[in-house]
C-alpha cells in the first residue's frame, strides 16, 4: 500500500490489545501481507520473507474477522466514494446477483456443491452493490444452492440493516422470491429480463454495475478459484479485495480506466 492508502485504512483497526504490549510486528506490513495473500494467490505458508511470519499475519487475519473489522471498513470506504461522488453515503436501491467458482481441493464437500447451469463444482458467492457497483455485503454458499435460496439470506440482511428497499436482480431470482420479499420484507425485487430478441451479449440497465463488481473481484488470483476450507473465510477474502479496490479508487481520485483496443498498425510494402 502507499502512504495514502494506509492513512486511510489505519484508522480503522482496532485499538491494540488492552494490556498495552506493543506489537512486534507493524501493522502495516500485516496488512501488506494480507493484501499480499488476495492479490498473488499464494498460501500463508508461501508468504516472501520481507512480510512478518505468516501465523502472526494470519493470527490478525482471523482475529480481525471475528470481530467484524473487515465489513465495517467496507461500509467506511463505500460511503466515502459515494460522497465523493456526489451520492448519499447510503444508497436507495441495490443489485443482486450471483457467481459460481470453481472449488479446490481443499474445499470439503460439506460445503460445496454443483452448479448444473453453469457445470461448475465448487462454491457460489451472492453480493450485493450498491447502483455504483461498490460490495455492500458478501455470502458464500455451495454451488448448489439456487438463486432464490441465497437470495433469501441477502434480502433478509438488507432488512435488518435498514437500508435501501429497492433491488434490482436477474431472471434468476423471480418467481416466489419476489412476492415474499414484498409481503414480508417490504423489498421491492425489481427483475430485469432479458430480451426476447437477444442474440449474444448485451448490457442491461442496473445489471452491469454487480456484473462488472464480480468482474473486478477475478483481478484477485486468490478469488479465481475458492481454496478456503470454510465460507466465512471467502467471504473474507472477497471484503479484502474490495478493500484494496476501495482505498485505491479513493487515493486515485477517479473510478480506474482500463486502457481500449490499440489501433492496428499497417505493415508498410517494401519495393
Amino acid at each position: 500500500m502507499t502512504d495514502e492508502q494506509w492513512a486511510l485504512i489505519e484508522p480503522l483497526l482496532p485499538a491494540p490489545h488492552w494490556d498495552g504490549r506493543p506489537d512486534k510486528h507493524p501493522r502495516r506490513e500485516v496488512v501488506d501481507a494480507i493484501m499480499y495473500v488476495v492479490r498473488t494467490g499464494c498460501s500463508w505458508r508461501q508468504l516472501p520473507v520481507d512480510f512478518p511470519p505468516w501465523q502472526t499475519v494470519y493470527w490478525h487475519f482471523v482475529r480481525w474477522e471475528d470481530q467484524g473489522v473487515t465489513q465495517q471498513m467496507v461500509d467506511v470506504l463505500r460511503r466515502r466514494v459515494r460522497k465523493e461522488a456526489g451520492r448519499k453515503a447510503e444508497p436507495s436501491a441495490a443489485v443482486l446477483d450471483s457467481q459460481s467458482v470453481k472449488g479446490a481441493d481443499t474445499v470439503g464437500a460439506d460445503n460445496r456443491g454443483y452448479d448444473a447451469n453453469k457445470k461448475i463444482n465448487g462454491r457460489k458467492r451472492f453480493v450485493i452493490t450498491d447502483t455504483l457497483g461498490l460490495l455492500m455485503a458478501v455470502t458464500v454458499r455451495p454451488a448448489g444452492v439456487q438463486d432464490r435460496a441465497g437470495a433469501t439470506t441477502m434480502l433478509l440482511g438488507l432488512y435488518l440493516s435498514g437500508r435501501c428497499r429497492v433491488v434490482f436482480a436477474d431472471q434468476g431470482f423471480a418467481g416466489r422470491l419476489v412476492l415474499w420479499a414484498r409481503q414480508v420484507l417490504g423489498i421491492i425485487v425489481h427483475i430485469v429480463a432479458k430480451p426476447a430478441d437477444q442474440r449474444g451479449f448485451r448490457v442491461h440497465p442496473r445489471r452491469w454495475v454487480v456484473e462488472r463488481a464480480l468482474a473486478w473481484l477475478m483481478a484477485y488470483r486468490r478469488l479465481v478459484r475458492d481454496y478456503e476450507r470454510q465460507p466465512p473465510t471467502s467471504e473474507a477474502m472477497i471484503r479484502w479485495a474490495v478493500i484494496n479496490m476501495l482505498a485505491r479508487r479513493i487515493t486515485r481520485g477517479h473510478p480506474a480506466q482500463r486502457p481500449g483496443p490499440r489501433p492496428l498498425k499497417r505493415a508498410h510494402r517494401t519495393k
